[in-house]
């Protein structure tokens, strides 16, 4: 069990980390410049796409979860059929969003209040990326598919080529061109479509005599697209719960001042990193807790439970040292001005206890969606979110001043990962291994 964690986690890992790592580039590429004013609009763009891409992210968790319980029930004409779904669907939406961009926009920089100069070069950056959209939500599809069949190898090759041309186009626009944010924005919205791409090139080689697109009905069974959009519906209410916290937390840096906003989002990069890391582990418990509830093997389901906890966790206490001993050697690849580094020397405390907590969290997850038990997640997060998250923030702010957000932010992962502990022993495990005999 063991081996099939690893071999479908460490590709994951390594796919995950990728895109954190992308997004320091980013920051470090901001950074650098001779503002904090670029490395501001870089967040505050970032807080808008959160919002556009993780809401959507269903895409990729709901497709890895009925597709993993199609592979375990031997039902190939099924995964076909996930896949043809889940692509028509990103497809359309990114289509949607590129519409409407403008109205966006609009509602997004009304929502979010930053300084002039910030705005300004925030607005550059959407404008362009938005263009990405369909490529965007596409590689959530095809993502989600591959871990459902059990291929991990495929999301780290498209993941790797994307972040590594994205990181060279990032540099070469605007350290060879002099663009600022609309070089890093262009970047990504080339590197995005040859991933899509290349997606389509890796399915060709390796799934076109499995596949099966000829039953055009099957495809759009309107039950199939009910199961389909009632769990990823719970996912998409759950997400963007989540992308509020963090939103609301760069928001509320960005009323601050300038340095703190650029220290509180080289510190989220830190933060997202385990996120991205520990998820590795995640995916892969999403994976094979849906291919082993699909094939009614409670042993194996057991197993992989346990071990995705333990590997989890132990990953998240590694990081957790890595943050203590190297803190500020860390910060100061992100960024040269002293102000900003000392900003965050305040508030690493917050980043060095995280990834233990936040690990648990992270595997349930994967577990829940493997399980397609999207709305005891949602249950979760709107506890999480409306009794912990902002009560903390709104009680100590005035206290505490930067320290209650992170606070706020911290105390809601301790009560998610208590809370969906909770109901798994509680509804979940019973209803699932009882289903199984």
């Amino acid at each position: 069990m063991n081996k099939k964690i690893l071999h479908l986690a460490i590709p994951n890992i390594l796919s995950n980390i990728s895109i954190p790592l992308l997004s320091s580039v980013d920051t470090a590429v901001m950074g650098h410049l001779d503002s904090p004013v670029y490395l501001g609009a870089i967040a505050l763009g970032s807080i808008i796409f959160n919002f556009i891409y993780w809401g959507f992210g269903f895409l990729r968790m709901g497709t890895t979860g009925l597709t993993a319980q199609a592979i375990g029930a031997n039902n190939n004409k099924e995964v076909s059929a996930i896949l043809a779904r889940s692509l028509f669907i990103s497809i359309f939406i990114g289509l949607v969003l590129i519409v409407l961009q403008f109205p966006i926009s609009q509602i997004g920089f009304y929502l979010i209040n930053g300084s002039k100069d910030v705005e300004f070069f925030a607005k550059e950056y959407f404008y362009i990326r938005i263009f990405a959209a369909p490529a965007t939500l596409s590689l959530y599809a095809f993502h989600g598919w591959f871990l459902g069949v059990q291929n991990a190898k495929y999301p780290l090759y498209v993941t790797l080529l994307v972040n590594v041309l994205n990181i060279i186009l990032n540099l070469i626009f605007v350290f060879e061109f002099g663009m600022k944010a609309d070089g890093v924005a262009l970047g990504t919205v080339i590197s995005q479509y040859i991933g899509v791409l290349f997606s389509l090139l890796l399915i060709k080689k390796s799934y076109k005599n499995s596949l099966n697109f000829q039953h055009f009905n099957s495809i759009f069974q309107r039950d199939k697209f009910e199961k389909f959009f009632k769990v990823n519906l719970d996912i998409f209410l759950r997400t963007l719960l989540l992308i509020f916290t963090i939103s609301f937390f760069t928001a509320k840096s960005a009323e601050m001042n300038d340095i703190i906003l650029a220290a509180n989002f080289i510190l989220m990069q830190l933060w997202m990193i385990i996120a991205y890391g520990v998820d590795g582990f995640a995916f892969a418990a999403e994976s094979l807790v849906g291919k082993y509830i699909g094939s009614r093997d409670n042993v194996k389901l057991k197993m992989t439970i346990k071990f995705s906890f333990l590997w989890g966790i132990s990953l998240g206490i590694f990081v957790s040292i890595i943050y203590l001993i190297f803190g500020r050697e860390i910060l100061e690849l992100y960024s040269k001005q002293q102000e900003v580094i000392e900003a965050g020397m305040n508030f690493l405390m917050w980043i060095i206890i995280s990834p233990i907590i936040n690990s648990v969290s992270f595997i349930w997850d994967g577990i829940y969606f493997g399980a397609t038990e999207t709305r005891k997640m949602l249950y979760s997060m709107i506890f999480s979110t409306i009794f912990v998250f902002l009560p903390v923030y709104f009680l100590t702010k005035d206290l505490l001043g930067n320290h209650s957000i992170w606070m706020a932010l911290v105390t809601f992962m301790i009560f998610r990962g208590f809370t969906l502990s909770l109901i798994y022993f509680k509804k979940i495990k019973p209803v699932i291994f009882i289903k199984n005999k």
